[in-house]
């Protein structure tokens, strides 16, 4: 085995590394169930998987079988030798191997390609690479979990069998990703969600999210900072129809290019479409009037609810779901306003995320296959986003093919209390979609433009950016978003009236407060207001009754002990106002 280190910071040195271990795993199963029928095995975030068809359903125990023979087969360090053969002698190999799934990968492949395979001592899969150099420079493997995947992800097709690892050079890196893990499992926002009562998904309506009304109070405080800080940037707010017909969304491009997402229906014999973007709806509320070079930039917001139509195995709490809020903006603008707009929207981005500590790293996505508009265009929209970025001194990466098909865009990547990455905000700019609307404005020399456009998001969705925030702070929001702030809790029911006086002083300077005055041990109380992540415990006894003060615990920092009232307020009142976290 090579003691070689591995530069795991370096994204393709790392999908290489655990592409490597996919192709060990298939390997030692296809040793334990010679009949298992490979599919395809990929690195993906964290980790990687391979699918399986295969009659016996594997377990916990088989898991540990695998992973011994795994073991075994990075200690015999075999090298990864990569070879080619023809069309015909692959769809050949795969008869021969019996491997059906590998076949039709095959035919999909161009014409006269020559196709890449690596083998391992006895075991040859069909594979593009690249890998590690042997078997044995993988230091370090872990696998977590089956689930079932269709194949090539149709509800269509065949269920598989989908085994999830993970990879890493030493037992130190994996053991410390693992701790990460099952803390983000006690972070996770749908069993925190539910323990707040902040959120409900029902059999009813399968990723379509009930927000309750502690989930209200934290959503409502999300939009109402939202609009306070569009307000002071110049953003006028819209609103625009769930349902448009369906000519409008052959206009936009839409469905060209994203109706296989997209909601249907019919009204009055017409064709319509449930919208599942926002930026249609900005394009017609611009169009109904004729505008100058004077009014621009004009500057669009819009909470806006759209639908989208995801794999029910994709569904995932807050965080994927079928309908959901999309904080939008549309900014339209004259050609030399471009970098200004673009630059206030970073500026704007950076700011929103500062407000609740994310760090964050950015991503220029560039033109992909399927998209409108000349080459000429992306090239000056893609100029045009790394002007801006670069002239913030703002360090990104390029991730080719990767846009919107109207436009590139800037994404912006949050990294959460764990060390994980969110795609969140986004900025693109469109030359199409005006062009498109046949959107025009009078210009200097009194003829007819097309005016150049930006969309942006800033919670990128609201849904999502609460499952984000509830398990970056794990339910403990800070206190301007906390469902509850303060919780009074009566050591006996002898103080009732007291607590519900002071509850009405406390409200009436504007904190969100509850009181708890059943007749149960304090302890038990205690308990209960601790596992709904309730922002301050106050516990109200005698000495508290008489005194005017409050025995404080916060759910952050812990015990406080004893403090006078007003100072309490105080407090929590500075606490809201600056959104400390």
């Amino acid at each position: 085995m090579s003691n070689e280190k591995v530069d795991f910071t370096n994204r393709e040195v790392r999908d290489a590394y655990r592409h490597t271990a996919s192709h060990i795993l298939a390997q030692a199963v296809k040793r334990i169930w010679p009949e298992a029928q490979l599919a395809i095995g990929p690195a993906i975030d964290d980790g990687f998987y391979y699918d399986f068809d295969l009659p016996h359903r594997f377990s916990d125990e088989d898991l540990l079988t695998i992973q011994k023979e795994m073991k075994k087969i990075m200690r015999d360090n075999y090298p990864l030798e990569r070879f080619e053969l023809s069309r015909k002698d692959a769809l050949a190999w795969a008869d021969e191997t019996g491997e059906p799934y590998k076949r039709e990968l095959i035919e999909d492949l161009p014409e006269g390609e020559r196709i890449s395979f690596y083998k391992m001592n006895e075991f040859v899969d069909l594979c593009k690479g690249p890998h590690m150099a042997s078997t044995g420079r993988i230091g370090a493997v872990k696998l977590l979990s089956v689930a079932g995947a269709y194949w090539r992800g149709s509800e269509r097709n065949k269920m598989l069998q989908r085994i999830y690892g993970t990879a890493f050079p030493s037992q130190g890196e994996l053991k410390l990703h693992l701790d990460r893990v099952e803390e983000a499992k006690k972070r996770d926002h749908r069993r925190i969600g539910k323990e707040m009562d902040l959120f409900a998904i029902f059999d009813e309506g399968p990723g379509f999210p009930f927000f309750l009304p502690n989930g209200m109070i934290v959503r409502n405080e999300l939009e109402n900072f939202w609009r306070t800080e569009h307000a002071k940037r110049g953003y006028a707010e819209i609103r625009t129809p769930l349902i448009l017909n369906e000519e409008m969304w052959h206009t936009s491009g839409h469905w060209e290019h994203y109706r296989d997402n997209m909601y249907f229906t019919k009204i009055d014999g017409g064709d319509y479409a449930i919208k599942p973007m926002n930026c249609p709806g900005a394009m017609l509320v611009y169009r109904r009037k004729m505008y100058s070079y004077r009014d621009f930039p004009l500057r669009y917001a819009e909470l806006g609810q759209v639908h989208r139509h995801e794999l029910s195995g994709a569904l995932h709490g807050l965080m994927r779901v079928r309908t959901f809020t999309q904080d939008d903006g549309h900014i339209f603008m004259l050609p030399d306003q471009i970098t200004d707009e673009l630059i206030g929207v970073i500026d704007f981005v950076g700011y929103i995320y500062r407000v609740f500590g994310f760090a964050y790293h950015v991503e220029i996505s560039t033109k992909p296959e399927d998209s409108m508009g000349s080459e000429e265009e992306w090239d000056r929209a893609v100029a045009a986003l790394r002007y801006a970025v670069e002239t913030l001194g703002i360090p990104y990466v390029v991730n080719e093919g990767d846009g919107a098909f109207y436009g590139p865009k800037i994404d912006f990547h949050l990294k959460d209390s764990l060390g994980r990455t969110w795609q969140c905000g986004t900025i693109q700019l469109d030359f199409q979609m005006p062009q498109k609307f046949d959107l025009t404005y009078v210009g200097m020399d009194g003829e007819r433009h097309v005016p150049s456009m930006i969309h942006r998001a800033l919670f990128g969705s609201i849904e999502r950016f609460i499952g984000i925030l509830t398990e970056h702070f794990a339910g403990k929001f800070p206190l301007w978003l906390a469902p509850v702030q303060v919780k009074l809790l009566t050591i006996t029911e002898a103080y009732g009236d007291y607590a519900e006086q002071l509850a009405g002083r406390l409200r009436a300077e504007g904190l969100r407060v509850q009181v708890d005055v059943r007749n149960e041990k304090i302890g038990y109380k205690i308990r209960e207001a601790r596992n709904a992540r309730d922002a301050y415990i106050a516990v109200i006894g005698e000495k508290e009754a008489l005194g005017d003060i409050l025995s404080v615990r916060s759910s952050k920092e812990g015990d406080l002990g004893e403090m006078n009232v007003t100072a309490f307020t105080d407090k929590l009142k500075k606490e809201i106002r600056e959104k400390a976290l």
